[in-house]
């Protein structure tokens, strides 16, 4: 028989062993990209596609390294500033999330990326297609979107031989993406043998386009590149037909969203403007359909939230196949992810860089954006 001292002894070690046993450990993934300002919408769906990623793999009830894991997120509004990124990116390191999906456009994404290098954290951008990403040597950095070179090739040839167009204007923002996506244009031109016809520059901040379209009007563009973002392009589609050059079309990357439409006077103004994406429209992606269903609590997906969510499932499984949630080990696992997602197949090259990346041509008809021409992009 066991006395009550003994029995009021071993039942409080029984309760606390079996809480130990137990006990979830808690696991942060960050986020960061621009939850405020001018594109707040793209960089609030993509956090909305790691949030749906994370509820999903909490439901799943992981463990790793034996013990149960409860994954958290740590997101960060980095306002698509290149200088709130690098003091985003040390905060997230000094939190001790094992890896960061982010960061959205390239200008907030470079400088960042050198902290999380210097840290050894994983970062796996959803959205940043700048090929300089991938191409200085961190071992951290990896996307899971083609990179502009890959766009640029597909949008140039859809211009000149889809289109037909013979004489192009270039204009960008001047951010490190909307630099680097023109002057891939201009090479891409003049290797098709195709001088622009005119080359002008705004600022992200610029809302007034009037002066260098009524410059650019004088060469009778048939379409104009502009390498920045729909809260831009939009207004400047605007301002286009206002000034009578409503024949001379607008082909951009990534500005294929609602929001676009709207800026650019609604869709009288904004049908057969072209834009180009690397990846799949969504009704086109291998799970694409289902992944509107699942995250139709967070509304329609604007841009780049499958692309997050495959991102995040990217980090998780690596922590998975490393069954351990160092950042060392993570990394290394990163390296040998495989598995088909929502946007197509993930897996990295020797640079972090997807294996096979497609790109798209999107157009407006009817009011509505509609992926007309997808094409594998050979490495």
């Amino acid at each position: 028989m066991i006395s009550k001292f003994v029995l009021g002894t071993v039942v409080p070690l029984l309760v606390t062993c079996c809480s130990v046993a137990m006990a979830q450990q808690m696991v942060k993934i960050g986020y960061a990209g621009p939850m405020t300002g001018p594109v707040a919408q793209i960089g609030k769906d993509g956090e909305s596609g790691v949030r749906l990623a994370i509820e999903e793999a909490n439901a799943r009830n992981i463990r790793i390294g034996g013990q149960p894991v409860r994954f958290e997120l740590e997101s960060q509004d980095d306002m698509g500033d290149p200088k709130t990124a690098t003091t985003v990116a040390q905060k997230l390191v000094d939190d001790g999330v094992v890896g960061v999906i982010g960061h959205l456009n390239s200008g907030a994404t470079l400088p960042a990326s050198k902290i999380y290098s210097d840290a050894g954290m994983p970062e796996i951008s959803p959205a940043s297609t700048n090929s300089q990403y991938t191409r200085q040597g961190f071992k951290t950095a990896f996307r899971v979107i083609g990179d502009d070179h890959d766009v640029v090739k597909v949008l140039v040839t859809y211009v000149l031989e889809r289109m037909g167009a013979k004489r192009i204007a270039v204009v960008d923002d001047r951010s490190a993406y909307g630099q680097s996506f023109s002057d891939d244009v201009i090479e891409q031109l003049k290797a098709k043998n195709v001088s622009p016809v005119g080359r002008q520059y705004v600022t992200t901040q610029a809302v007034d386009f009037r002066g260098i379209l009524t410059e650019l009007k004088s060469h009778n563009p048939d379409v104009l590149i502009y390498a920045g973002v729909d809260a831009q392009a939009g207004p400047m589609r605007k301002q286009m037909v206002g000034l009578g050059m409503g024949k001379t079309l607008i082909a951009g990357c990534a500005i294929e969203t609602d929001k676009f439409i709207d800026l650019a006077g609604g869709p009288a103004n904004a049908d057969s403007n072209i834009s180009s994406e690397s990846g799949y429209a969504l009704d086109a992606m291998p799970k694409g359909k289902e992944f509107e269903s699942r995250f139709a609590k967070y509304g329609k997906p604007v841009l780049y939230s499958p692309y997050a969510y495959d991102a995040t499932w990217a980090l998780i499984k690596a922590m998975q196949a490393a069954n351990s949630v160092k950042r060392p080990d993570v990394l290394t696992a990163l390296r040998k992810v495989s598995f088909d997602g929502v946007t197509g197949q993930i897996s990295f090259d020797d640079k972090g860089d997807l294996q096979v990346a497609r790109a798209t041509i999107f157009k407006v008809v009817d009011g509505h954006w509609k992926g007309v021409e997808t094409v594998v992009v050979s490495k």
